[in-house]
């Protein structure tokens, strides 16, 4: 650090010869081990010295401990004055300053804060109020020049012509208003362009999201078209576990939450067993009359053998 520059008097040679007594002093008033190498002394005034000491502290990047040391008319002992803490040349520099619609950030608004807009903002335009359009008494409106053609036309005894009527002033406001046109400023093409650039930049094709996709959003069910331009590159996504839940997405965008990605498959029927083991087949033990069954004869013998 370069040494400080002295005034046009000449610094006191006791005074200044006293750098020993003022580290001594700043290391007394300071934190152990935070003054730092001498960084140049000051003349205040007659006998009067300022040193300069580099300051270690964290936080304080650029003071200096300022310890101003002086000694009476004729005495040749020098002793302290004052003991503080200085920002130095480089401590005082602000960052240049930057307005406050630069500064800001998307997400810095919360509830209360009021963001307003430049009157000459590049994303918007003026739109149609109603409020240019004259009276309907007023002597330029389109209603009074309709009553005065009307009358000129029966004085003169000309053909009576038919006067087309123009909706009154109230009925335009009115249907503006229905339209969503009655805005005193309305989105440009600038700021149209460069909201679909930062949507696109944050829920776009070049996103990691969309890339590992099985699916892009124009052909999920989840997606809730827009109206307007916006439409044809943009929806709205409406799956609660996608990421993009409740933003502007790009037709493009897709995620894992896919309404066609991943269906459940139903479970697959198995195959009948050749022998069905889960049923139970009913065999008589003596066969039917009507099968061709032996004679009783022959049955009656065949028992007599087997009791024999």
């Amino acid at each position: 650090m370069s040494a400080a520059t002295t005034r046009s008097r000449t610094p006191d040679r006791l005074c200044a010869e006293a750098v020993d007594l003022a580290r001594a002093a700043a290391e007394e008033a300071a934190a152990p081990g935070v003054v730092g190498e001498h960084a140049g002394l000051v003349s205040e005034g007659d006998r009067v010295v300022t040193h300069f000491f580099e300051c270690k502290e964290l936080g304080y990047r650029g003071w200096r401990w300022a310890v101003t040391v002086a000694r009476a008319s004729r005495a040749k002992i020098v002793t302290l004055d004052e003991v503080v803490l200085l920002p130095g040349p480089d401590a005082l520099l602000a960052p240049e300053w930057v307005p406050w619609s630069e500064r800001l950030r998307p997400g810095d608004l919360g509830p209360g804060d009021l963001l307003p807009t430049d009157a000459d903002d590049l994303r918007l335009e003026p739109g149609y109020t109603g409020e240019d359009e004259p009276p309907p008494n007023s002597a330029v409106s389109d209603e009074m020049a309709a009553l005065v053609e009307a009358e000129d036309i029966e004085v003169t005894d000309g053909p009576v012509a038919q006067v087309p009527v123009a909706p009154a002033r109230g009925s335009i406001a009115a249907v503006a208003d229905e339209l969503g046109m009655r805005r005193a400023r309305v989105l440009s093409r600038y700021g149209l362009y460069t909201a679909a650039d930062r949507w696109e930049e944050a829920f776009g094709p070049k996103t990691a999201m969309a890339q590992a996709a099985p699916a892009s959003c124009v052909s999920c069910g989840f997606l809730a078209r827009v109206g307007g331009s916006l439409g044809q590159a943009f929806g709205v996504c409406t799956n609660e576990f996608s990421p993009a839940d409740g933003r502007m997405v790009s037709l493009a965008y897709g995620c894992g939450g896919h309404s066609e990605a991943a269906v459940m498959p139903k479970p697959p029927r198995p195959a009948p067993p050749v022998i069905d083991e889960t049923t139970v087949d009913p065999f008589p033990l003596r066969p039917a009359a009507d099968s061709g069954s032996v004679p009783a004869a022959e049955d009656a013998s065949a028992a007599e053998l087997g009791h024999s």
